[in-house]
């Protein structure tokens, strides 16, 4: 029997809506919150806890908050970056903490990515997290691949030694489980025959392994998506990738607002004054959908609009996340999230084309 309350705790807004499309895929309903509640409804619950952007310290004590509150849950998911950015044992630790299970099965894989655990170490396209462009994130830069150092309490545990998994959950600790391949991570799910027993942790490949072990049937009905005649993109970068994104959406008749060129300014006030003019477009019917890119971004026009979060339509593409606005008295404005980064020159006109045609490629 699929669960009827599925949990999602995540550091950021992209991050949560990774977390949840997978179970939406599966028909569940869906959505994506701004800030925890006191109780999850039924379906998949994702909640941005904003940790990313923290200390650890205050990562930690949000974690537990939430955890606690929806120790419930039927199913309960930490997300947790494939490339180890983040406050990755800090808050698993208090995830752990907060959720009355005795046991956490940490799978960070994501092999439809290219990021594979093998051995305890996290890699990349067969290049170790602490070996590639990861090492020099400006915001967390991975100092290790290896687990067995970010968890030193942790039992590590590969693919073909899973038998003992329900027996080692029951007596409780944390569990870093190697997978190179989905059918692993599928694996790794099969082999606790009641999930709700553990915090499971990981990246969208073990969310993935999870919903594709909890269909709901029927699925739900998939929320209303209004046609799209005036959509505004937003975007909070101002590096060179961005700009030449932007000038391309000006032919197809695109609006655009974007974090003005002076690095040098405060970023909070560069960000409100973003999404000021986000929301007064809106206000006053110049948009009637919104391309939002970047978590924080994305977070901060979500809350000027007065939305607690996103009614999840479906992921078009990986890493995208499709809905409307959620929230009392909200309108059902349709919305399109992307993670930070642009893949191509191209990028904003098709995730455009993905609002108002509401196709997926």
């Amino acid at each position: 029997m699929p669960p009827s309350t599925v949990v999602v705790l995540a550091d950021d807004l992209t991050s949560a809506a990774d977390g949840a499309a997978p179970f939406r895929r599966s028909g569940h309903r869906a959505r994506v919150l701004l800030d925890p509640t006191p109780a999850p409804g039924e379906g998949v619950t994702a909640v941005d806890l904003g940790t990313r952007i923290t200390g650890a310290t205050e990562a930690a004590a949000r974690t537990r908050r939430a955890a606690r509150a929806y120790a419930g849950a039927d199913l309960l998911l930490k997300t947790v970056d494939s490339t180890l950015r983040g406050h990755v044992a800090a808050e698993l630790r208090a995830a752990l903490a907060g959720s009355g299970r005795r046991a956490a099965i940490l799978a960070p894989a994501f092999p439809a990515e290219g990021r594979t655990t093998v051995g305890g170490v996290q890699y990349v396209r067969g290049v170790r997290v602490d070996a590639s462009e990861f090492a020099r994130d400006p915001a967390h830069p991975v100092r290790t691949a290896d687990l067995a150092r970010v968890l030193p309490e942790a039992v590590l545990l590969e693919p073909g030694a899973l038998a003992d998994l329900p027996q080692l959950v029951e007596r409780g600790g944390v569990f870093v489980c190697s997978a190179a391949t989905d059918a692993d991570l599928d694996a790794l799910v099969a082999a606790l025959p009641r999930p709700g027993d553990a915090l499971w942790a990981g990246s969208p490949g073990l969310a993935d392994a999870l919903a594709r072990a909890c269909p709901r049937s029927p699925a739900a009905p998939l929320p209303e998506l209004p046609p799209v005649h005036r959509p505004l993109a937003v975007v909070g970068s101002a590096n060179p990738a961005s700009r030449r994104q932007l000038a391309a959406l000006r032919p197809v008749g695109a609006a655009a607002v974007h974090t003005p060129e002076e690095r040098a300014a405060d970023p909070a006030a560069l960000l409100g004054r973003l999404t000021e003019e986000a929301r007064e477009r809106v206000r006053d019917g110049h948009a009637d959908g919104l391309v939002l890119t970047g978590g924080e971004t994305a977070a901060a026009v979500l809350g000027a609009l007065g939305a607690t979060g996103i009614e999840l339509y479906d992921e078009p593409e990986p890493g995208i996340a499709r809905g409307t606005l959620h929230g009392p008295g909200v309108p059902r404005l349709p919305v399109l999230v992307k993670a930070g980064g642009f893949g191509d020159d191209g990028t904003l006109v098709r995730l455009r084309a993905l609002l108002t045609r509401g196709e997926a490629r």
